[in-house]
């Protein structure tokens, strides 16, 4: 990790990496690692035909851009809309949602939570399995 003034540059393989049975995150801005107050970043990637399950986040507010793959998003207990790169997905504040890989590449997305907190449970989901930086799922 580079400081630049009073921010950060961070490369996902400066970061831990989560490892859950869908595939992994990658929290590249989070109060512990760069100081952030206000909201918390990750690279998240799905493996084919994996996907998060309906969840939600109570009291915060979700934004999650498809950078590669495809898939289908569901928001708010709706129904499935296909999404691929460019996409982006707002998730208001404690909605329920859920994202599926249909492709047979992996999907990656950057996620954008606000406040921050989501990193916290995100590390708290039972069977999440932790690796150092640079080391490969």
């Amino acid at each position: 990790m580079d400081r630049l003034g009073k921010g950060s540059i961070v490369r996902p393989e400066d970061v831990e990496t989560l490892v859950y049975d869908w595939g992994t995150i990658r929290l590249l801005s989070e109060p512990k690692l760069t100081g952030a107050k206000r909201m918390t970043c990750g690279l998240v990637e799905l493996a084919p035909g994996k996907g998060h399950d309906r969840h939600n986040h109570p009291g915060t507010e979700e934004i999650i851009y498809c950078i590669s793959g495809t898939g289908e998003q569901m928001v708010d207990d709706g129904g499935t809309v296909k999404v691929g790169p460019g996409a982006s997905i707002f998730v208001p504040n404690s909605a329920y949602h859920s994202t599926l890989n249909t492709g047979k590449q992996p999907m990656r997305l950057l996620v954008i939570y606000c406040p921050t907190g989501a990193e916290e449970a995100l590390r708290a989901i039972p069977g999440v399995k932790t690796l150092p930086p640079g080391q490969k799922a």
